[in-house]
């Protein structure tokens, strides 16, 4: 037989919260889940593409393989 008592306590109700905001409804072990990101504001699911950049290490990327449009433009004036 099963040991008796092993399991947590299952809560299937427990609520989801996304910046105070109750977002969804889910069976969880716990009764109330706070999460930063969720299906509802991830840029995947939303088609919203933002770059968060740090110490500017996107520009640097953009900067050294050629795919800043400030570079860009300046290579157009060079070759006129």
């Amino acid at each position: 037989m099963a040991k008796a008592d092993i399991h947590p306590k299952w809560y299937p109700d427990a609520k989801v919260y996304c910046n105070g905001q109750v977002v969804m409804t889910i069976g969880s072990t716990k009764p109330e889940l706070h999460v930063d990101v969720w299906s509802g504001n991830h840029p995947f699911y939303t088609g919203t593409q933002k770059i968060i950049d740090t110490e500017g290490r996107v520009e640097r990327f953009l900067r050294k393989y050629g795919m800043s449009s400030t570079q860009a433009s300046s290579d157009d004036q060079n070759k006129k």
